[in-house]
């Protein structure tokens, strides 16, 4: 499954892990080493996230149900929180640095749930 960002014409991760249920958008990256380039976690539904317990570093991406990103957080560093977003229906979980290699930006077009889980 692919992410795209629409709006730049790239892809953001060419191979998407979809946590749709309680149990998986909590568990999440944990128990990871790494998130491998090309690799992200969507989390569905979600509008905030923490990285404790992680071990390494993400970019964040905040998607309203249009497929608009709202929010960005780069380079996450283990054991924070990141704040409620308001209108964010999923979250797509990246490697770092992905958001500055890609260049998105707030109110980009983003691949959206139905366009991810129809691939």
């Amino acid at each position: 499954m692919n992410v795209t960002n629409h709006t730049k014409g790239l892809v953001l991760a060419n191979m998407a892990e979809v946590a749709g249920t309680w149990p998986s958008r909590l568990r999440g990256l944990l128990f990871r080493d790494s998130l491998p380039e090309g690799r992200c976690l969507i989390l569905d539904p979600c509008n905030s996230v923490h990285t404790c317990f992680m071990k390494f570093h993400i970019d964040v991406i905040f998607v309203s149900q249009a497929g608009t990103v709202i929010h960005l957080i780069e380079n996450m560093p283990p054991f924070r929180f990141s704040s409620i977003v308001r209108g964010s229906r999923y979250v797509i979980e990246l490697p770092a640095h992905t958001i500055e290699f890609t260049g998105t930006s707030l109110n980009d077009r983003v691949s959206t749930m139905a366009e991810i889980l129809e691939r």
